[in-house]
């Protein structure tokens, strides 16, 4: 899985991953929510910087070969999935409550942090996911050398293995594992990674100015 082919593809989600994982010990030992308040965009430049330091390794990002149609399909699907996620969220299709992320303070939005989470959010998450989940995964479930496999020739058991896992790994785990059979599916269709990247980013970017609007927090 850690071949110079994947590795690009894979550690940049480990290391958010990671990110996630301190975020998550620091608050056990104590520290306020208000102490780690700047750790997300400490991880999404640790991201942003492994993203560059491989983008030639990104053969699938090298051109955006969509046409204007097929943008406007995934924009659309991103804005589908955007509703759907902030609909389907009963008790049983999530996993406990996230504890979420306020950029106030004192009953003020820090703009900056605002600004950085969204940017993070709907920018550079999408490549980075993507490029793990769509990319890397859903084809290495059919064949390692997974390069070689297109898109449209992925099996119907790496598509709900991938958009299964995609879901668990967040706190709408149902909401998670609909968004990923979207995405799978533009990206099987479309046959360029662009598609589902253009939707993974409406998707999180008007999550982000709804929460804003809304102090939504927990859904951050």
């Amino acid at each position: 899985m850690f071949d110079r082919v994947a590795l690009p593809r894979v550690a940049p989600f480990l290391a958010y991953l990671f990110f996630i994982f301190i975020a998550d010990m620091l608050a056990r030992l104590g520290l306020a929510a208000d102490d780690l308040r700047w750790l997300y965009p400490i991880k999404i430049g640790v991201v942003l910087a492994m993203l560059w330091y491989w983008r030639r390794s990104y053969t699938e990002l090298s051109s955006i070969s969509l046409r204007l149609t097929a943008m406007a399909a995934s924009a659309i699907a991103g804005i589908v999935v955007f509703l759907l996620w902030i609909n389907l969220d009963a008790e049983w299709m999530s996993i406990g409550r996230s504890d979420g992320f306020d950029p106030s303070r004192e009953g003020q939005l820090e703009w900056v942090l605002v600004v950085l989470r969204i940017a993070g959010a709907a920018l550079v998450v999408p490549v980075m996911e993507e490029l793990f989940w769509r990319s890397f995964l859903l084809r290495w479930i059919d064949q390692s050398e997974f390069l070689k496999v297109e898109p449209r020739r992925v099996s119907v058991k790496a598509l709900v293995i991938s958009a299964v896992l995609f879901g668990f790994e967040h706190n709408l785990w149902f909401a998670g594992i609909v968004a990923g059979l979207a995405y799978s599916v533009l990206y099987m269709r479309s046959q360029s990674l662009w598609s589902s990247i253009i939707a993974h980013g409406v998707t999180n970017g008007v999550l982000g100015i709804w929460i804003v609007s809304g102090g939504h927090w927990t859904y951050w």
